[in-house]
């Protein structure tokens, strides 16, 4: 042992020495920057779940004022907007009594943002309600209930590719009020549902343009039971109840005898990338 101290000289030692240090700052580089990259990736899908928020909230505002127009920018470096056409169908049944009849019905697109999961994923069948809170129901009450559900969903595969999304879609808002002239009482019950239309895309910029087109409704009077129905059109491309996760397809509202129901639509262009 004592004759092999210099098999090796400090030239070769040095050398060795420097690539295990080259190695190691190389793997570090590398797991730094695919870290970095995820937590950006990760911020960057945070602030789009406010974004898609801030989204839903402008539909509401912008479905029942003709004519009216909203566009909003955002920033992404890794994903992208995309418009889904024809993606819900809500029927309506009114009941006077002798049962069940077809009033009629409507269909909807949905606002989604797309990530792919190789930037950033929460795991297969990840879902996360973002407005309203905690409530399913595609049917919500109240002057300040919102008409688009928003929320985070990861559904892989789909026929349009692999992403986490966060998605608004529209649903249905109703109030009730009780109006009496000359002593004689009347109940309304108000629909609202906002119909998002393709418009133009040139994607010259980040941004979603919103426009008021039409605001339409379908009244009907002596109701007894109210029906609304939600179907997926495109449920073959991947874009099925589970993605939406309604707690229920179906909806049944009692109301007091002759009731007077008026279901209230407006029309919103939804444009990609025009700026206006």
């Amino acid at each position: 042992m004592g004759r092999d101290r210099k098999a090796i000289s400090p030239a070769i030692s040095s050398v060795i020495l420097t690539n295990a240090v080259v190695v190691l700052l190389l793997v570090t580089v590398v797991f730094a920057n695919n870290f970095l990259s995820a937590r950006m990736a990760e911020n960057e899908f945070s602030a789009m779940k406010q974004f898609m928020q801030t989204t839903g909230l402008q539909i509401d505002d912008v479905a029942w004022t003709i004519g009216r127009t909203q566009t909003t920018k955002y920033a992404s470096k890794s994903g992208f907007v995309n418009f889904e056409s024809l993606a819900l169908n809500y029927s309506v049944y009114v009941d006077k009594g002798a049962g069940y009849v077809f009033l009629t019905n409507f269909s909807t697109g949905i606002i989604l943002f797309n990530m792919p999961i190789s930037k950033y994923s929460a795991g297969n069948n990840y879902h996360e309600r973002i407005l309203p809170a905690g409530d399913r129901s595609f049917l919500q009450e109240g002057t300040s209930a919102p008409v688009c559900h928003v929320y985070a969903i990861e559904k892989v595969p789909m026929s349009d590719g692999n992403y986490i999304r966060v998605v608004a879609a529209p649903s249905v808002r109703m109030l009730n009020s009780t109006i009496s002239t000359n002593g004689e009482i009347k109940n309304y019950f108000k629909f609202y549902l906002p119909i998002l239309l393709s418009g133009t895309h040139p994607r010259y910029s980040q941004s979603i343009t919103l426009v008021g087109r039409m605001v339409s409704y379908e009244p009907e009077s002596g109701v007894t039971k109210i029906k609304i129905i939600v179907t997926t059109p495109k449920a073959s491309l991947g874009f099925d109840q589970d993605f939406f996760h309604f707690d229920n397809t179906v909806k049944e509202i009692d109301v007091p005898n002759g009731s007077i129901m008026q279901f209230y639509t407006g029309e919103v262009i939804v444009s990609l990338g025009l700026y206006i």
